[in-house]
């Protein structure tokens, strides 16, 4: 039980860096949306692409993932993580209307992060006193 924690920092961190650098470097074929053309998340992310901010975003992911791999940084990668992981929940919770929630990689995602959070709660909690 003692590497667990160990063992899901490495595989978040590993899912991070992979979909980061699946922006960059096209390796995963992305499957098409049926949705219509003015549908929310398509008009959301046609916003996001052009601007840079999507690859930004990326790069956190992967700078992120990075950190959360090392046992020394793992609090700054969840920190920096975070709101990311709130993001894509929210986006498809919000814009998808639940579609895609249960696709197994954000389970994963939300699986181990809440189990890493979950064993440096200690640290956390330092923050508050």
């Amino acid at each position: 039980m003692k590497q667990a924690p160990t063992i899901a920092a490495a595989l978040l961190g590993l899912l991070f860096i992979v979909f980061g650098m699946n922006f960059f470097l096209h390796f995963i074929p992305m499957p098409n949306d049926p949705s219509p053309a003015d549908a929310p998340q398509k008009l959301f992310m046609a916003a996001l692409f052009p601007t840079g901010y999507l690859a930004f975003v990326k790069v956190l992911e992967i700078l992120g993932g990075l950190l959360v791999a090392v046992p020394k940084t793992r609090n700054i990668g969840l920190l920096a993580l975070g709101p990311i992981i709130v993001n894509i929940l929210a986006f498809h919770v919000f814009l998808t209307k639940g579609a895609g929630l249960m696709d197994p990689p954000i389970l994963i995602i939300v699986a181990l992060s809440s189990f890493v959070l979950w064993f440096e709660r200690k640290a956390w909690f330092s923050l508050i006193k």
